[in-house]
């Protein structure tokens, strides 16, 4: 997808041809512009089993995400795991699909956010052009990088949709981008734009977006639970940040609202298999809470730029449920910032960021 600014541009390539002097037969040289690149998961082309397993058996296979050795991981998620999970996920997916467009909540969001941040860089620069890609699935990484050098750019600015850093989301997101690198004559200038737990846009962002979702409902909510997607707690011990990014992101927001520790509850989800993976989880969390006597709860997705299956579906849907089978009366979901005015704030305040001295 292309979505070049077009305010009254001239022609790269005739500028960088009339800049380097190059003779008439000399193939032509794209230069001049500023490519910024939204990055996100990804999602699959259908709710169908076999839309379903291609997109699990891409993502499952990533050794950024399931680090065991193939020759033991890969016949049990070609065997077992994609022969009943793309069915099951595929009755999930279809609860949040967007039917109108015929494609996941994560590519219509993550669109908007790509246009209307090329929508608010425009206003600084007409040398910007942005677009998006996913790592799993459509639009791919490696052809969006393709055609952001085929329309002049020379720099690129990779930026991740995660506020925290983890070796499942940033890191493979970068690796993706690299790999499609490598394979190029001429490299443009790269930036990877890094994680954005701690910034105060981001945590002003999310603050005012529960306020105003609270000032809606027609109950005073007990607690707060703030839920992160999950990983093993071994990449904890391996070294990668994301809990103590997500413990700090937590915190600041809990510190911001002025709410008390035990009324803002900070907890993981979507575990997979055996092993053990950071704690506390949200759907215990969830269960404990209502059995406690909490009947007012909202809960919110710090971690997540987009709603997608493990926030529409997960969060609204199976821990809404979870809570009222154990006493809850009373629930409400926070949205993603996604392509909200407050999202799309925090999404230009860090590509400006990093944009510094490009434009």
């Amino acid at each position: 997808m292309n979505l070049m600014i077009r305010t009254g541009e001239r022609d790269p390539r005739e500028e960088a041809n009339r800049a380097f002097k190059l003779p008439g037969d000399h193939p032509r040289v794209m230069g001049g512009k500023i490519g910024v690149l939204v990055l996100n998961l990804g999602t699959p082309d259908g709710t169908d089993y076999w839309s379903m397993r291609r997109y699990l058996s891409e993502f499952l296979s990533d050794k950024r995400v399931i680090d065991w050795p193939a020759a033991v991981w890969q016949p049990i998620l070609q065997g077992i795991i994609l022969s009943i999970r793309p069915g099951r996920k595929g009755k999930d997916y279809d609860t949040i699909w967007n039917k109108e467009r015929n494609e996941g909540p994560l590519l219509t969001i993550t669109r908007s956010q790509a246009e209307k941040l090329a929508s608010e860089l425009s206003m600084l620069s007409d040398r910007i052009i942005v677009d998006f890609a996913m790592r799993y699935g459509n639009p791919p990484t490696g052809p969006a990088i393709e055609n952001l050098l085929k329309q002049g750019c020379d720099r690129i600015l990779l930026l991740p949709m995660y506020p925290q850093y983890s070796v499942a989301t940033s890191a493979t997101a970068a690796d993706q981008a690299f790999r499609q690198l490598m394979k190029m004559e001429w490299q443009p200038s790269v930036r990877v734009a890094p994680p954005w737990h701690d910034d105060p846009v981001y945590i002003d962002a999310l603050a005012d977006s529960i306020r105003e979702h609270i000032a809606g409902l027609d109950f005073e909510p007990e607690v707060i639970l703030a839920s992160f997607h999950g990983v093993p707690k071994r990449y904890l011990m391996k070294g990668d940040p994301y809990h103590c990014q997500c413990v700090k992101t937590a915190r600041l927001l809990r510190e911001t609202l002025g709410w008390p520790k035990d009324k803002f509850v900070q907890t993981f989800q979507s575990r997979f298999g055996p092993e053990e993976w950071l704690k506390p989880y949200t759907d215990e969390t969830v269960e404990s809470l209502a059995k406690s006597g909490v009947r007012r709860m909202v809960m919110i997705a710090p971690g997540f730029s987009a709603d997608c299956l493990e926030t529409l579906e997960e969060l609204d849907v199976e821990n809404r449920e979870i809570f009222e089978h154990n006493g809850g009366t009373h629930f409400s979901y926070i949205p993603c910032l996604n392509d909200s005015d407050l999202g799309i704030k925090v999404i230009k305040n860090v590509a400006l960021r990093e944009l510094s001295g490009w434009i």
